[in-house]
């Protein structure tokens, strides 16, 4: 059974941070993923949120200790690069793991 994360991230209400945001993730994040063994897929869906934009990235793995390759011993930290840290509004300080059922 794979193991989903959830995690949510709040971008400005400008459109060059919002693009920023999704290229991070498309040319940095997801790449490096993509190299982990046990990585399965991500996606990144995004909503408008107040002023801004609202992030939710999903990804999906084998396993619990394929997570703990990327983000390291506490499972549930988010790993959230420095640049991406500082142009958000918030972002969850903690990840949610999810069994996916199908």
């Amino acid at each position: 059974m794979y193991k989903s994360a959830l995690f949510i991230d709040n971008a400005g209400p400008r459109r060059s941070t919002r693009h920023f945001r999704e290229e991070s993730l498309r040319a940095d994040t997801f790449p490096a993923l993509r190299a982990l063994p046990g990585f399965v897929s991500a996606s990144i869906l995004s909503r408008p949120f107040g002023d801004g934009i609202e992030f939710l990235i999903v990804t999906q793995w084998r396993a619990l200790e394929d997570i703990a390759r990327f983000s390291g011993a506490d499972l549930e930290a988010a790993v959230v690069p420095p640049a991406v840290a500082e142009m958000m509004i918030g972002y969850d300080r903690r990840v949610k793991h999810y069994d996916v059922v199908e």
